[in-house]
Parts: structure tokens; sequence; C-alpha cells
């Protein structure tokens, strides 16, 4: 599983240690969401999921980076049932 992070600036010492923080967040709903919904074998390490962390507009969503047959597999009830959104950090 790789987090892409998107800040529309350069990632400093404090915005590298908040991505750590939102990971360790995002991480284990993201593996718990991937288990219920998904064929594990495929992928069954997530090795192939891409996901894109916006510190801009505070949202995670899947990446195009993810390969077409799981995108559309899950995207749809990614979207539905796990939008990872963050406040105030």
């Amino acid at each position: 599983m790789t987090f892409n992070w998107i800040a529309g600036r350069e990632i400093d010492e404090r915005l590298h240690r908040l991505c750590i923080e939102l990971e360790y967040e995002f991480r284990p709903k993201i593996i718990k969401f991937l288990i219920a919904n998904f064929d594990m074998e495929g992928c069954s390490d997530f090795s192939c999921f891409h996901f894109d962390v916006n510190l801009v507009s505070k949202r995670v969503t899947l990446s195009d980076d993810t390969p077409l047959i799981y995108l559309q597999q899950i995207k749809p009830d990614f979207d539905q049932k796990l939008k990872l959104a963050f406040a105030n950090n």
C-alpha cells in the first residue's frame, strides 16, 4: 500500500510528522476495508493499492496508480463507505 502525499508546498519536518501520524491513522481503516471488500487472491499484500492523501483538500482517495482492475472493483465502495477526511491538522 502506497500513500501519495499532495501538499501544495514543500513538505517540511512538521508536515512530515503530520503525514506519518495520518498514515498510522488511515492505514488500519483502509486495511479493514480492503479485507472486507476485496478478493485477496490478486493482491494479497495490498502492495498494488495506491492512495492520494491531499493535505490541501484534506481527503484520501484511491489513486489512479492503482491497477484499473482493482480500481474498478473497489472504488465505488471506497468512495461511499470509507470517506477518509481529516480535520484541522
